[in-house]
This record gives structure tokens, C-alpha cells and sequence, in this order.
């Protein structure tokens, strides 16, 4: 019997309008004999008609498909017994909210596979939203920046750029971006804010998303060092700084007589210590662009921003917090916000949140789901990604052993359940069962 391809409608988010697998590359695999079903959506990027078009069968129930592939988490009701699930599932750090939803999965004896771990023989990530992450959640500090100075009764070509979902394309946010930026090269910036320097942490495809955006202002890179001995009364009003911040830059070992090395960093985080705080000061933007996990120095704790503004108002003024770890490298990032209500501002006396671009404290943007306000672009390219694999892992025979599964070893890799059952690289997890 042939295995029927499911196409699932997200639902964790209001606005999520990605698919995984869109219609140009349904059209080929269905040209190959693979059948699709799709799950109606009247939100997503793409229409029932226009996948219908490439020859899947438009469902309200995807009963019948027996590998489903979506983007975000799915509902613990959702899952049935033995089918193969692709999607982020969230849950390969242990994350607690998401436990029950693989407890289900156990229960149900299902196949996970996950698109963060279907990785090269080097552990790089194949298949990933991170570059639009990044291109989003740039164009949404800006977009902040400028609302930000705007209450402050600061006039900025930043106030003209939108958030990023506004835009039809991202072609048109590129060219909103461009003018702000020519506006600057031209008219240069207020005595007042200048210079505005941006800080990027990481060095990945989420932050070389981001400085593609950064790119289209009049922009000049220094480093660390630079920033220290910069003369901040003495820099033209026409250029924007860009600081690229790596992990000997962000932690040092506690041994002050030790010397950093990265791969002792990545094994022993423990002893390392935050040293990123002491240029904080300089800096108008951060932009966190990090893996983290708790093992890890924090970039900005609480107590930090509570002695930043102790002295005053800060230079800082927003944190565009791509990587979106709650209570994780930016600790005021209590949870992900919704393209809906994108920014809060954190009160750092009070600790307390307040939605919007008004209040006292520091603006953080932190949209948990930044490469859906670019749909179509982030979409086609995930896809493209994603479409060499499809059809081995639809046709793949899930009932043999873990070692005679026809697969590519990318996608074996990314299997974190194989009947329900831990595959060996995942058994840590039971732990968090």
C-alpha cells in the first residue's frame, strides 16, 4: 500500500503561515507517485488551490496519511499510532512543555523526526528557518529602534521602516531598509543618538541574516577592541557601527590564568564566566543571535540592566532577541512574544514586562516565530531544503530495525523516536520523562 503524505495546518500560532513543503516541490514528488494530502488553512502563504493545482487532495482530517509533515509543535490529541512525524519538535534540551507532547508520541509508538537535527557528517544543520530568522528579526529591531526614539521625540529614517510582516515581499522590506539607510548616508543621524552602534552575538545563519540587513544601512564594522577605544564624541553622524561579538568575546574561563579555548568552552561551560556586560554600555542595539542552554554563561541578567540604569538612561536602548530563550542568555526574556504584540518593554526595578513601545526600561523584540512574517521567501527556501529527502523518508519501512532503515544517514541522524522508542543518540531524554 502506498504511503500517503500529509501536509499539516498549524495552529500553535495565530499568524504562522509557513508550510514545510510547498507546492512547486508536491507538483514534482507527485509527478514521482507520491500522493499528498493538505489540511484546508485559509491563513497559510500558500492556498488550497494552489497546492490543489499541483495535484494534492485539499482534507480536514489528515486520518489517512501515514507520514505528516509540519513546522511548529503538534497537539498531544493530534498524533496517532504508528505514523512518522516531521516537524521541530522542541524537545531535544528536555524542555518541560513540550514532555507530555513526547510522552504521547512514546505511547503512540510513533517516528519523530526533527528538522534541528537532520545534520552533515560535521553536525551543521541542513534544513533550517535561520537565515529569515535573522532577516525578520532585523528588520524588526530596527522597525522598534525607530518607534523607540519616535516616543523619545527623536526623529530617525528608522521611524519609516515597518515590522516585517507588513511587507508584501521581502523585497519591498529590503527597499524600505535601503531609503532608511540612504536617508542616513545623506542627512546623517542626531548629535543625540550618534553614533548607534549594533551588536550581534553569534556568528551563524541566524546573525548572517541579520547583518544582511544591517548591510543596507551605511554601515562600518569594528571589533570588541575597537569599540572599547572608540572615541564616541568624535564619529561621524552618517555611519552606523556593527560589532560582531564571538564566544571569546561573550565568556572567559574563571581562571584568569587560563586561555580561552572554544572547544573546552563548548565541553566545560561551567568554567566560564560572562564578560559581554563590559561593552554593553556602548552599544545602541543588541541583536542576539546564540545557541544557548542553561549550562551556559548569561549574556544580560537582570541584575546587570538593574546597575545599567541605575546611573541613568543608558545608551542601549533595544534588544532584538532573536534567539528567544525565556529566562536564557537575555534574562528578561520572560517568554517569546506573538507577531502581534512583538515588543514589550522591561522595567529593570521593577522586573515586570510591559507590552508595546511605552514605559520605562529597555525594549526587547523577541517573536518566537520570526521567519513566518517572511511566509513565502522563508517557505520556498526551507522546502528546497527539505524536497531531496521526502521521498526516502515517505518511502522508508519504519517496521525494520533502526540498522536496516533505508534512510540517509541526515535523516537518521534526526530520528529521536523510531516505534515509539528512543533511537540510541536520544536515550538521554528519558531522563526528562
Amino acid at each position: 500500500m502506498k504511503n500517503i503524505v500529509g501536509i499539516r495546518f498549524e495552529d500553535k500560532y495565530e499568524m504562522e503561515r509557513r508550510v514545510p513543503i510547498v507546492p512547486h516541490h508536491v507538483k514534482k514528488l507527485v509527478e514521482k507517485g507520491l500522493e499528498f494530502h493538505v489540511q484546508t488553512s485559509t491563513k497559510r502563504a500558500f492556498t488550497d488551490d494552489s497546492f490543489e493545482d499541483s495535484g494534492a487532495k485539499i482534507v480536514s482530517t489528515l486520518e489517512n496519511a501515514s507520514v505528516i509533515f509540519g513546522v511548529k509543535e503538534m497537539p498531544v490529541d493530534f498524533f496517532e499510532e504508528n505514523k512518522t512525524y516531521v516537524f521541530f519538535s522542541h524537545v531535544v534540551k528536555g524542555q518541560p512543555y513540550n514532555m507530555p507532547m513526547l510522552r504521547t508520541m512514546i505511547e503512540k509508538k510513533c517516528q519523530l523526526i526533527d528538522y534541528e537535527k537532520i545534520e552533515n557528517e560535521e553536525n551543521k544543520r541542513l534544513i533550517f528557518f535561520g537565515r529569515y530568522a535573522g532577516l525578520a528579526g532585523m528588520i524588526n529591531t530596527l522597525w522598534s529602534l525607530g518607534q523607540r526614539y519616535k516616543l523619545q521625540g527623536i526623529e530617525t529614517p528608522f521611524s519609516h521602516i515597518r515590522q516585517a510582516f507588513t511587507y508584501p515581499s521581502l523585497k519591498q522590506a529590503i527597499e524600505a531598509v535601503s531609503k532608511a539607510g540612504s536617508a542616513i548616508a545623506h542627512d546623517g543621524l542626531p548629535d543625540s543618538i550618534s553614533p548607534i552602534v549594533l551588536g550581534f552575538t553569534g556568528y551563524g545563519n541566524v546573525a548572517k541574516g541579520a547583518q544582511e540587513i544591517a548591510h543596507l544601512l551605511p554601515s562600518i564594522e569594528i571589533t570588541p577592541k575597537q569599540l572599547m577605544e572608540m572615541d564616541m564624541a568624535a564619529t561621524p553622524k552618517n555611519l552606523i557601527y556593527k560589532v560582531v561579538f564571538k564566544e571569546s568575546d561573550l565568556s572567559r574561563p574563571i581562571d584568569r590564568t587560563a586561555v580561552f579555548d572554544l572547544q573546552h568552552y563548548y565541553t566545560h561551560p561551567e568554567l566560564y564566566e560572562n564578560q559581554f556586560e563590559k561593552y554593553v554600555p556602548r552599544l545602541t542595539v543588541i541583536v542576539n543571535c546564540i545557541y544557548w542552554n542553561k549550562s551556559f554563561p548569561r549574556l544580560l541578567s537582570k541584575d546587570f540592566l538593574k546597575k545599567l540604569y541605575s546611573t541613568g538612561e543608558p545608551k542601549l536602548k533595544v534588544i532584538g532577541d532573536i534567539s528567544c530563550d525565556p529566562d536564557g542568555s537575555i534574562e528578561c526574556t520572560h517568554h517569546g512574544t506573538e507577531i502581534e504584540n512583538p515588543v514589550f518593554v522591561y522595567n529593570p526595578f521593577t522586573r515586570k514586562p510591559l507590552y508595546g513601545f511605552e514605559g520605562d526600561g529597555i525594549v526587547v523584540m523577541a517573536v518566537d516565530i520570526l521567519p513566518s512574517e517572511l511566509p513565502l521567501e522563508s517557505s520556498i527556501a526551507f522546502s528546497e531544503a527539505l524536497y531531496p529527502y521526502v521521498e526516502q523518508i515517505v518511502n522508508a519501512d519504519f517496521s525494520e530495525s533502526f540498522d536496516e532503515l533505508k534512510l540517509p544517514n541526515a535523516i537518521k541522524k534526526a530520528l529521536i523516536l523510531h516505534q515509539g522508542k528512543f533511537t540510541s543518540t536520544y536515550e538521554y531524554l528519558s531522563n526528562f520523562i
